[in-house]
């Protein structure tokens, strides 16, 4: 009896390694670097001088350079390896920072984030497909809501600390800082694996990842979700009225807060036995959560409804974001990990562009309540298809 015990029951791998531990140093780099700014630039453009629509294309110009360079990241990784694709995408995301600490120019705002996002993207792909490769298959939910903590420690407080600290000491010390920040990374690529992806092939390629519903599937709905994180990171600071300030702040703290626990929890659950199926099952929760939590956001004169908003979103948002990576990760062998991880993050920044684009000219027209209402109702529909009968 014991020995079927032993049998039916394996050890579990171990989770934390050194090599994840010493990836984790370039992850909180990248994490601290990115969203000190994210919130940040678009006030400072404002300050600028730029109009509100302006304000909204920086967020645009930094993910659709991410789109852009998504695609072509697989193809770096094959031909230098996973350090030095690293090493560059380290340097595109902190040497830009500096320089916006070091001039004033709307002109250097826009070129700054173009080559902000174009690096997060490299270290999005060949980070997120090196990062599973040091987790086992066997605990890949619970280990990318791990990845989840640890990158989303320094989101939640880097986020509204950009907004806080650029109020009150100016924008050069965070630019300088999410500059440090980034290149500080660097002093631990040495000791990482020097991976290199094999998805140049047709059959493991992004393009074959774009034509597999398998994965376009989870990542077209996931992207709906990130359409409303560009559109709250990007404009929430600016829906409340100045005296409202803190709440803004506030609510950009539990959004994020919010999402690691919703990550967390999915990863717990998809770890089990047969859990895969179940955490498909909680995408749609998350999206309708999420959609949810958009719709309190639109009452941005009720403090309250603003904060409850963003943990409600959050929470959902979280859940989407663990269920979609875990699933696609699943999906393919582990030569296409660098595909699949582009595809997601194609997802990702491709919503995040487009949902700060079209809610900036949208809120010209009917106002910051009003764009929140409309968005909430995209989110609401973006889940019909899966929920219609006869669909899976």
């Amino acid at each position: 009896m014991t020995i079927q015990a032993d049998v039916a029951a394996p050890a579990r791998p171990p989770l934390v390694t050194r090599p994840l531990l010493i990836r984790f140093v370039s992850v909180i780099g990248t994490a601290t670097s990115f969203y000190l700014l994210l919130s940040a630039v678009p006030l400072y453009a404002r300050s600028a001088g730029a109009s509100t629509g302006l304000a909204g294309l920086t967020t645009t110009a930094l993910t659709l350079s991410s789109v852009a360079a998504y695609p072509v990241t697989p193809r770096l990784m094959a031909r230098y390896g996973s350090r030095a694709v690293l090493a560059g995408g380290l340097l595109a995301l902190g040497l830009p920072a500096l320089a916006l600490a070091a001039w004033d120019s709307v002109g250097l705002i826009l070129v700054a984030c173009v080559v902000r996002g174009a690096g997060f993207a490299v270290l999005c792909v060949a980070g997120g497909a090196l990062t599973v490769s040091l987790i086992p298959a066997r605990r890949r939910g619970e280990g990318l809501a791990l990845v989840g903590l640890v990158s989303g420690i320094p989101s939640v407080a880097a986020l509204p600390l950009g907004v806080w600290l650029a109020g009150h000491f100016g924008y050069r010390p965070v630019f300088a800082a999410g500059g440090l920040a980034a290149l500080a990374g660097l002093a631990s690529l040495p000791w990482l694996p020097n991976t290199r992806s094999t998805t140049t092939t047709r059959a493991d390629g992004m393009l074959a990842a774009l034509r597999n519903p398998a994965l376009v599937r989870p990542a077209a709905l996931f992207s709906a979700t990130t359409m409303a994180v560009g559109i709250i990171v990007t404009f929430l600071p600016l829906a409340v009225t100045r005296a409202d300030a803190n709440v803004a702040a506030l609510a950009l703290l539990v959004q994020p807060a919010a999402a690691i626990a919703g990550r967390w929890l999915a990863g717990r659950h998809g770890d089990r036995p047969g859990g895969q199926q179940r955490s498909s099952a909680l995408l749609v929760p998350g999206v309708l959560a999420a959609a949810v939590g958009v719709l309190m956001l639109s009452l941005t004169a009720v403090p309250v409804a603003v904060i409850a908003g963003a943990a409600v979103f959050g929470l959902g948002f979280g859940v989407g974001q663990n269920v979609t990576q875990t699933v696609m990760y699943d999906r393919v062998p582990e030569s296409a990990y660098g595909a699949s991880s582009a595809l997601w993050n194609l997802a990702y920044d491709g919503g995040m562009g487009l949902g700060a684009a079209g809610f900036g000219l949208l809120a010209l027209h009917v106002g910051y309540p009003i764009a929140f209402v409309l968005v909430a109702a995209i989110l609401a529909a973006a889940v019909l298809p899966a929920i219609l009968p006869g669909r899976r």
